[in-house]
């Protein structure tokens, strides 16, 4: 245990790739988000578009779960999920979540807060028939979040999706199931510098207007 501990003391990484000026990074947030997103699309990141999505349940618990970012509106982030959730129950619950969204290999790190709104009918329906199509059957099969006695449950449910939607047959959107667009108030963008003396630069919307300050590390 001892030697355990002490490999994970050991553990440093500095950081000297890039760095975060006042001067060049803009007025708004969302177009700074926009270039760093593509320069990690560019980078070849694993899923650059997966995010942590914190909430808070009615008890007062903080949950947090990865998700994936599915567009970036001009008004916030969007992201799909069933509605019979645990964390859509949350949301129910208090719609002020935080995301945040962590590319390692450009040594960056992106912390948003704000509130989540369920997106359209029309808007997520035309998004779910874009899926694959195992991905249209798995969001049926699937009662998330719910407890299942094992694997077979949603391997049952699955065969039977498959008889009931043939191949070729158009598969409706389930009821549970849809978007939500968070809208930001809140967005700090962090990239890692020598020493731990880390760029830190928060946006905080006041009045529909983004003000930006430095925050020490």
């Amino acid at each position: 245990m001892n030697r355990e501990i002490e490999d994970i003391h050991a553990l440093r990484q500095n950081y000297t790739k890039a760095e975060l000026n006042e001067s060049n990074v803009g007025d708004d947030p969302m177009i700074l988000f926009k270039q760093w997103f593509t320069e990690a699309q560019a980078s070849n990141i694993l899923e650059p578009n997966a995010f942590i999505l914190s909430t808070v349940s009615a008890d007062l618990r903080a949950h947090a779960r990865t998700v994936l970012l599915k567009e970036i509106s001009d008004k916030g982030f969007v992201f799909y999920t069933n509605y019979q959730s645990a964390k859509a129950m949350d949301i129910e619950h208090s719609a002020q979540v935080s995301i945040t969204f962590l590319w390692k290999e450009l040594e960056r790190q992106v912390r948003i807060e704000g509130t989540a709104e369920k997106i359209s009918r029309e808007r997520s329906e035309k998004y779910f028939h874009s899926r694959p199509r195992g991905s249209q059957l798995g969001a049926w099969a699937s009662p998330q979040s719910d407890i299942i006695v094992d694997r077979s449950v949603l391997q049952k449910n699955l065969k039977e999706l498959e008889i009931k939607y043939p191949e070729g047959s158009s598969i409706p959107i389930p009821p549970h199931w849809g978007g939500y667009e968070i809208k930001p108030d809140f967005i700090e963008f962090w990239q890692g510098r020598p020493s731990r003396l880390h760029d830190r630069l928060a946006y905080t919307d006041t009045d529909d207007k983004w003000n930006i300050v430095r925050l020490a590390p």
